[in-house]
């Protein structure tokens, strides 16, 4: 008892102590508060000149177009490349697929880095070397040069498929980014549809190396319009270098910014990066179904660079030049598409206005109707290259199939970036994982399966595929609300 009073004194004084501590604490962090960097009218890649923002747009979407590009454009040099170095087709022919197989990888790394080192590093850098490692490929002494660096000037591309999306999103407000994430949505799709293009012109009348040549100018091109056009969009990245600038000018090193505190670990991201797109497909099957019924058109759309040669060279008497000429129904339905965007952005703004924002079910609206004309297109075709059908009906045919091609990526990649937002990057990078791996495949048996089959039966076998993937927008739209509240990667 004699003690209690020293006891309680002790205590007082300990309160007290840990009361001055907590106040110094609260002070020391208001005052680094007023240090944080904050975004300023100026720094808002938002208040950029409306010009400004579209012509970064442009600058983007076209270097997409490039890259995607360059994928298809090898589909008409595998008989010369074949010859020159002595190899079976099916050899030549990984030239596109390992391409495409490189597009699908890249994303998992770019996407990290640009998190942590900003959009612009990763679009000037991985363009410098697409421009820079296609001269190995024109200039490829032996097979194995040539397709090594296929693939990695496929890596080198893949910024424009991860990253891209997020530079467009920084620039334009909720409101009024569908439009411009639109034109770019296209360029992926419309890109493998110009390769052949001139890459058949080329072909039949100078050399297959030529066909690289072009690329390297190109991109030439590109990489200049992407260090003068498009700036740096990632605030977190623009707070960044805004606290740098600051503790050089003013000599003050207390000045900082979030991302500087994050403690991002570069390392880690990129294995997040990678082995989460995986665990969404694998665990939830929403997901895998969207991303199979996604692959599954892509791999049909790469396939037809190896089966239009054959339905169009092979029954009509086609030349390079003129098969290539062919492409331009599928290039015409994805314009087409395009140009329904204001319809479809209409239809959004009804329904927030009269019932409020929708779920993202409502996304899919898109999809049901992509499916269809997707399914219609190919038993169009199917029953349309018979040799006695005058060629000009085939191509027609094909022209649905790019507008439900384009329908059916927007729908899907809009759908998922909303109902999986939290984990937006892995969601896409699966999507992005999956349809490489069968857009790389598909080529690669094209040839025999049409010779084999012959060219209806082929094609009703791809229209057959898809038809059992019509559905799933529909299931979805109806009970797709259920299937995330029971998911543990998608938002309720």
């Amino acid at each position: 008892m004699s003690h209690s009073p020293t006891l309680n004194g002790r205590s007082s004084f300990d309160r007290a102590q840990k009361v001055e501590r907590d106040a110094d604490s609260t002070n020391s962090a208001a005052k680094e508060k007023e240090y944080e960097v904050g975004l300023e009218p100026e720094d808002d890649p938002q208040e950029l000149a409306l010009f400004r923002r579209w012509l970064a747009v442009i600058t983007i979407s076209s270097s997409s177009l490039c890259a995607t590009c360059a994928s298809s454009a090898a589909s008409f040099t595998t008989t010369a490349v074949s010859e020159r170095f002595g190899v079976g087709r099916e050899v030549a022919v990984l030239s596109i697929s390992l391409f495409v197989g490189g597009l699908g990888v890249g994303p998992l790394l770019a996407g990290p880095i640009s998190e942590v080192y900003g959009r612009t590093i990763v679009y000037r850098v991985s363009f410098a070397l697409f421009f820079t490692l296609n001269f190995p490929v024109a200039f490829a002494p032996n097979i194995a040069v040539y397709l090594i660096f296929r693939f990695i000037t496929g890596f080198c591309g893949a910024a424009f498929l991860s990253v891209a999306g997020g530079s467009i999103s920084d620039m334009f407000p909720n409101a009024k980014v569908g439009t411009p994430m639109a034109v770019y949505t296209i360029s992926p799709f419309l890109g493998p549809e110009v390769g052949p293009l001139f890459s058949g012109f080329i072909n039949q009348n100078i050399s297959w190396r030529w066909t690289y040549h072009v690329l390297i100018i190109w991109s030439f091109v590109q990489t200049v319009a992407l260090m003068f056009f498009v700036p740096e969009t990632y605030i977190p990245v623009i707070l960044k270098w805004k606290a740098q600038r600051l503790r050089k000018s003013t000599g003050d090193q207390r000045y900082w910014a979030p991302l500087e505190k994050a403690g991002i670990s570069l390392g880690r991201a990129i294995i997040v990066s990678c082995y989460k797109p995986f665990e969404l497909i694998l665990f939830d099957r929403m997901a895998f179904l969207i991303d199979l019924w996604d692959s599954l058109i892509l791999g049909i759309l790469y396939l037809t660079f190896e089966a239009f040669p054959v339905i169009f060279q092979e029954k009509h008497g086609f030349n390079m030049q003129m098969t290539g000429l062919t492409f331009l129904g599928i290039g015409l339905g994805l314009l087409i598409g395009l140009a329904t965007t204001p319809y479809w952005n209409g239809r959004y703004r009804r329904h927030v206005i009269e019932h409020g924002d929708p779920p993202p079910e409502f996304r899919l609206i898109m999809g049901q109707v992509g499916g269809i004309l997707v399914s219609v297109s190919l038993y169009w075709l199917a029953f349309t290259t018979y040799k006695h059908v005058h060629w000009i009906v085939p191509i027609i045919a094909s022209v649905p199939f790019g507008t439900g091609t384009y329908f059916v990526y927007t729908s899907s990649f809009t759908y998922l970036v909303v109902a999986y937002r939290p984990i937006a990057a892995s969601a896409m990078a699966s999507n992005s994982a999956m349809r490489s791996s069968f857009a790389a495949a598909f080529p690669l048996f094209a040839v025999q399966m049409y010779h084999t089959m012959g060219t209806v039966g082929a094609t009703v076998l791809l229209a057959g595929l898809t038809t059992i993937a019509v559905p799933l927008p529909f299931v979805f739209y109806r009970i797709g609300g259920r299937l995330r509240a029971n998911s543990r990667f998608a938002v309720a």
